[in-house]
């Protein structure tokens, strides 16, 4: 199928993160991208074959874990993590034509932007009322319409170069420099990635129940095989108070020796455990294994194990 005959969902409106990560896959800028009001309606697209594959933030540097989107795939239909983004983040805050940054007494944005830009706004604008927004370019592009309840929004700015009729006040007022958003397209479940050497494995599993020593199980069936951890976060059921699942990124591909024993044993402790996909890193760091974790190293032992099984002697 060609690049342009692809349809892909991505946060929107246009000009947001979330597109930059989009237009990081190879042929998405000839693709038919479609956004969306939100991670769930993205998803939900992708699963009822409306489109290939969607593009949502899962992780940032400061903020961690985007609740939206570890909630949406950790239920409904099964989906599959195909690849990962990642986007520097930089905000500017833009108002209409005349607006001064004194005269700013309500500013919108997305949730996560408040919070990596609140240092500088309690520098700058002490007096401001936040203002949640969707998007961070869904509050800039409100500013616009003429009816929004706000004075100012804080944005990316690719939004503010793409549209004149917005002044940019400051730049670069976020309050950590290097700060970064993980993103990762996702689509429905099909034949995995290619393992690359340098790549990510992300389960959701849920507690099997609520004991001491339990989440140490889970943990267990990582560490004793030599699987880093380069994530893990709780979230709730909503089943009830107390019932949580725990959202994994472990080093390694799923057709590695040591993270298919690890995914077998996690799925004998929690047999819902959700198998979300192997992938490429998109900082192509490999992960580190010792050597007698090492598809050789398993290899070896299961046929010791076989040669006992098989009367064989000296097994």
């Amino acid at each position: 199928m060609s690049a342009s005959a692809l349809t892909y969902t991505f946060l929107g409106p246009e000009g947001t993160f979330t597109e930059a990560a989009l237009l990081q896959v190879p042929g998405a800028s000839d693709a038919n991208r479609v956004p969306c009001t939100n991670v769930n309606t993205a998803l939900e697209r992708v699963r009822q074959g409306e489109a290939d594959a969607a593009m949502v933030p899962i992780e940032n540097s400061v903020e961690g874990g985007v609740t939206a989107t570890l909630d949406a795939i950790a239920t409904g239909t099964e989906l599959r993590i195909i690849r990962e983004a990642l986007v520097p983040i930089t905000f500017v805050l833009v108002a209409r034509p005349g607006m001064k940054i004194s005269d700013i007494r309500r500013v919108s944005t997305h949730g996560h932007a408040w919070a990596q830009c609140r240092l500088w706004v309690d520098e700058n604008i002490p007096n401001a009322e936040y203002v949640p927004g969707s998007s961070t370019a869904a509050a800039a592009v409100g500013l616009l319409e003429g009816d929004a309840h706000y004075d100012a929004a804080i944005c990316a700015p690719l939004v503010a170069a793409e549209r004149p009729g917005l002044n940019i006040l400051a730049e670069n007022i976020g309050d950590n420099p290097g700060a970064v958003t993980r993103f990762v397209l996702v689509s429905r479940p099909g034949t995995l990635t290619e393992r690359t050497g340098a790549d990510k494995t992300t389960v959701v599993v849920p507690l099997p129940e609520d004991r001491p020593g339990a989440l140490m199980e889970i943990l267990d069936q990582f560490a004793t095989r030599g699987v880093n951890l380069s994530r893990i976060e709780s979230r709730p059921t909503g089943q009830y108070l107390g019932h949580y699942f725990f959202s994994i990124d472990a080093d390694g591909h799923a057709s590695d020796a040591r993270v298919a024993d690890a995914l077998a044993g996690l799925h004998r402790i929690s047999p819902a455990t959700r198998f979300l996909g192997s992938y490429a890193r998109a900082d192509e760091q490999k992960a580190l294994v010792a050597p007698y974790t090492s598809d050789a190293a398993f290899a070896s032992a299961h046929a010791w194990v076989r040669g006992i099984l098989g009367g064989e002697p000296g097994a």
